[in-house]
């Protein structure tokens, strides 16, 4: 796969993805968003780069961003249609900046596993399990 294995190649690409939706993406679908690449997948030929992302509105729209609502959905759309639309200029930048011989071809899918954590985090709230009172007279005798 060239001078890079695939877990160097995919961090190098996540770093190049962040700078570049930091200062050169200007596309309307990205304002106003930050946007976190929380990580890379690299096909075992190279070919091929997963980048998941996080979508984090401003604060006036922490709303929009609620668990698998149709409106968190449609912003989550926008913004890989975004990304998308911006990938040959992504693919070039990763050419320019790490020597392998195919610049991979780019794939972003939405990271939902900080609303998968926030969903867990509701249910073992709703549990109210109350953590155990360890009482002295049931703890073991030191001697």
């Amino acid at each position: 796969m060239g001078k890079y294995r695939t877990g160097r190649l995919g961090e190098e690409i996540r770093r190049i993805v962040s700078n570049m939706l930091l200062t050169e993406i200007k596309d309307p679908r990205l304002a106003g968003k930050m946007i976190s690449v929380t990580g890379v997948d690299v096909t075992s030929d190279g070919s091929y780069v997963t980048c998941y992302v996080t979508v984090l509105g401003s604060s006036k729209d922490k709303t929009v961003h609620e668990e698998g609502t149709d409106e968190a959905k449609l912003e989550n759309q926008k913004v890989i249609d975004g990304l998308k639309s911006a990938s040959g200029l992504i693919r070039k930048e990763i050419g320019r900046q790490v020597k392998v011989r195919h610049t991979p071809e780019l794939i972003f899918k939405i990271d939902s596993s900080m609303e998968y954590g926030r969903r867990i985090s509701k249910v073992i709230d709703e549990l109210d399990i109350k953590p155990d009172s360890i009482n002295d007279e049931d703890m073991p005798e030191k001697n």
